[in-house]
């Protein structure tokens, strides 16, 4: 099988399989018992956060472990709600992951009023738009770092520098850029940053949410773990494998880029009428979005699953292939543009040999339905 959907999930590392056998067969005590075996699984979740503040820039005390990106993303919304109770409005972005929209979406319904900025036909956020949008109402600013379905990343630094100009909290899901390029909440003032483990080769079920010091974080889930922040007993097995991935996610993204650029070249050139999503703007390095012209993606990658090659149409929590990505529409593709996207996502793991087979074999894929649509 070759695998190019680690935008929607990434095989564990076997360093991060091994922490979570060892923690289940060493460490599996309760972190809040003050016994040897509780003490042991402490060890294991203080270590782990030493490890995953170091790849962001941060204080172990800014690390909050979460169940993944959804629940870090939903806490550091309703949180910047919380501490500024006396504003109502939002201001996010027209493609931003469904778990933010949705929340969003209800939240209006709750009368909060949610400004969706727009992007250009390569996906690139206009940071005027953002200045235009704040008011004096505006409690929080939440802006993906990269887009789940094209790569391209927003300048989150600059974003985060006017909100901060402002007294705009800002919250970014960072999902899709941990792990892929440098990030130093050091530099980027941030106030909150959600991500995922299941991203970049830890278990799904363990995430992580960055709240800068001095904010007084609202639980989601009341109880005394995690400073009060985030009650449940801990997820020590996942959380030890995080810090474990945290470790591994020194920059790969040079030899993943030269995969990627490898395979956008050679189905550009095999593929009459292809194009790629987002080719003119700034893009995280393992991720592709092809459009095909006209041609339906749903039984092109039927085609390739056939084959032993695993992508997608886009984010996997939306990809039922029946509706256009809201990504793709709002930078200006038609619906049967959206629909003739492919997205192909690189990991450490994919080799050059796995690339060549994709080149091999789509272009004769597309070619058949080609023909039989002429």
């Amino acid at each position: 099988m070759i695998y190019l959907d680690n935008n929607a999930t990434t095989a564990a590392a076997p360093e991060c399989a091994d922490a979570v056998a060892r923690c289940l067969r060493e460490h599996y005590g309760n972190p809040s018992s003050k016994h040897r075996a509780g003490e042991s699984a402490k060890a294991e979740t203080l270590a782990a956060r030493a490890k995953v503040a170091a790849l962001l820039g941060a204080t172990p005390p800014e690390i909050v472990f979460t169940s993944g990106g959804t629940e870090s993303n939903h806490q550091a919304i309703l949180s910047g709600l919380a501490l500024a109770s006396e504003r109502w409005h939002i201001v996010t972005s027209q493609v931003e992951h469904p778990s933010t929209l949705a929340l969003l979406r209800h939240l209006e319904t709750q009368g909060v009023r949610v400004s969706y900025l727009p992007v250009d036909g390569q996906g690139r956020l206009d940071l005027g738009e953002l200045e235009r949008a704040m008011t004096e109402d505006t409690a929080l600013v939440s802006l993906m770092w990269a887009n789940n379905e094209t790569g391209v990343l927003f300048p989150i630094a600059e974003a985060a520098a006017m909100t901060r100009a402002r007294g705009v909290l800002f919250h970014t899901d960072a999902v899709q850029a941990v792990g892929k390029i440098p990030i130093d909440l050091r530099e980027v003032p941030v106030d909150f940053l959600s991500f995922s483990g299941h991203k970049l080769h830890a278990p799904k079920g363990v995430g992580v949410l960055f709240a800068r010091k001095g904010l007084k974080l609202p639980p989601l889930l009341f109880g005394h773990q995690e400073r009060g922040r985030r009650g449940s007993t801990e997820n020590v097995p996942g959380i030890a494998a995080l810090g474990v991935a945290a470790e591994l996610a020194a920059d790969a993204a040079a030899a993943v880029a030269a995969l990627r650029d490898r395979l956008e070249s050679e189905l550009l050139a095999r593929i009459p009428g292809a194009f790629v999503n987002g080719a003119g703007a700034e893009r995280v390095a393992n991720t592709t979005s092809l459009c095909l012209g006209s041609l339906e993606a749903e039984p092109i990658l039927d085609k390739l699953d056939r084959a032993g090659i695993c992508a997608s149409a886009g984010a996997a929590c939306t990809a039922s292939g029946t509706e256009p990505s809201h990504v793709l529409t709002a930078m200006g593709l038609a619906p049967e543009a959206a629909l003739a996207t492919i997205r192909f996502s690189l990991s450490r793991y994919t080799t050059a040999e796995e690339i060549d087979r994709v080149i091999a074999i789509l272009p004769g894929i597309v070619r058949t339905f080609e023909a039989e649509a002429a």
